[in-house]
């Protein structure tokens, strides 16, 4: 099995991108929370219904469908089996930020209509998250935005008083997509359901990472991303509880496809692929943990043992390993990844690096500025090897030490003059 994985390792890194240069050399990936590389097994798997088994998976009048559409339920249930749920339950989507815009404003534009016009949410969660909750607040409903502790997590007895007769919806993140922080899940399925309140997570950085029962922990909605869990980009699943029934309207008119929830033609390759991604990830769960905790312990034992004024943003105790967000102070963030060219690393969200404002989970846990700015994300994953974690660590302790030599800042932090002391003056 291992020897087998470490060629899937080869073949990964091999496929995974187009490189930038002729001739330049590829570099290390590193940021497993934007996207993670397809698992050939996954291609392997969509290949058929790309090519001979190509059918609408909802003609129902001769094979071509018919074999599509065995393909499209075989993949429902390898998506269900991994969260414990109901094949039935499933809704593929085109991934999680439209599986996250039909479940909050589903939900909230059903319940309207019996006067629950309140949802909660967090500070730190995603922007497609953030967005929805806007677009709702415009329509005229009640959206409360919790902050969280120092660590990035619920205060859970604030949550509770939060919550009010009006309320429709609570919205929280399973594991957060920049500092890596497991949100207590099932306290808050218990609190969502004793109030009679629906529960959604985002889920796109924990499925297939973090073990998942949808009925345990009294999830009523959940949203998955193929391309976070080797699988393909474009696919997505919503789980939609069905019993007790969690009612949500549609926000797309067409077909009535997927129980009325998704209208169009469902992507039968796609979601085959986001299928089988479940599929290996229900199987190599613990394999794949292992594996990350194992490189995470090696990445920040490496660095911190070597570095010093080293931060880990969010609660390290309650946080998934393959998400390592570390800010080097005196040093700029953006000029640390410039030099660190030969590694694929992030700053933070994917979906907010176009932005040169500090990330907004960051603020929310308090960190300061200069080492909002500093701050990098590690991704880890199932395809990362011991020597790309080694070479990361070198690097980073190089280039750490080069750049704070560049610094009258860390000058003066050697020389033990307290910054915070000191009054800066504008001209």
């Amino acid at each position: 099995m291992l020897k087998g994985r470490f060629l899937l390792r080869a073949i990964a890194r091999r496929t995974m991108a187009s490189k930038i240069e002729p001739g330049a050399p590829q570099p290390i990936y590193l940021d497993v929370q934007a996207t993670s590389p397809m698992d050939p097994r996954v291609v392997d798997a969509m290949l058929p219904y790309m090519i001979n088994d190509f059918g609408n998976p909802h003609s129902r009048t001769h094979s071509y469908g018919w074999k599509a559409e065995e393909g499209v339920e075989q993949a429902r249930k390898y998506v269900a089996d991994l969260i414990k749920a109901d094949p039935r339950d499933i809704v593929f989507t085109s991934g999680a930020t439209e599986s996250n815009n039909l479940a909050i404003k589903g939900v909230a534009k059903f319940r309207k209509q019996s006067g629950k016009n309140h949802i909660i949410t967090l500070q730190t969660e995603h922007k497609c998250v953030l967005d929805s909750c806007r677009y709702l607040e415009n329509e005229g409903f009640k959206v409360t935005y919790l902050p969280v502790d120092k660590g990035g997590m619920v205060d859970m007895e604030q949550l509770e008083q939060s919550i009010t007769p009006e309320t429709c919806l609570v919205s929280i993140m399973f594991v957060n997509n920049e500092i890596g922080v497991v949100q207590p899940i099932k306290q808050i399925g218990e609190l969502c359901r004793s109030k009679g309140v629906y529960f959604h997570t985002d889920a796109a950085q924990a499925t297939g990472k973090v073990p998942t029962d949808v009925n345990d922990l009294k999830i009523d909605l959940m949203s998955i991303s193929g391309h976070k869990i080797y699988g393909p980009k474009g696919a997505g699943a919503l789980y939609v509880r069905r019993r007790p029934r969690v009612r949500v309207e549609a926000q797309m008119s067409g077909g009535g496809q997927e129980r009325g929830l998704r209208s169009g033609t469902v992507a039968a390759p796609l979601c085959i692929g986001l299928g089988e991604a479940a599929r290996i990830a229900g199987r190599e769960m613990e394999m794949d943990k292992a594996h990350v905790e194992r490189l995470s312990r090696m990445l920040i034992d490496g660095i911190s043992e070597k570095l010093t004024h080293i931060i880990r943003n969010g609660d390290e105790k309650h946080a998934y390993p393959g998400c390592v967000n570390l800010s080097f102070a005196y040093v700029e963030g953006e000029s640390l990844l410039m030099a660190l060219k030969s590694i694929a690393l992030s700053s933070g969200s994917a979906c907010t690096s176009a932005s040169l404002e500090p990330s907004y989970v960051l603020r929310a846990i308090g960190s300061e500025e200069d080492l909002a700015h500093s701050s990098i994300r590690f991704g880890l994953g199932r395809f990362t090897t011991e020597e790309e974690v080694k070479h990361t660590i070198d690097l980073c302790v190089r280039e750490t030490e080069r750049l704070r030599e560049l610094s009258p800042l860390w000058e003066m932090v050697q020389e033990g003059i307290d910054l915070k002391s000191i009054q800066w003056t504008q001209h």
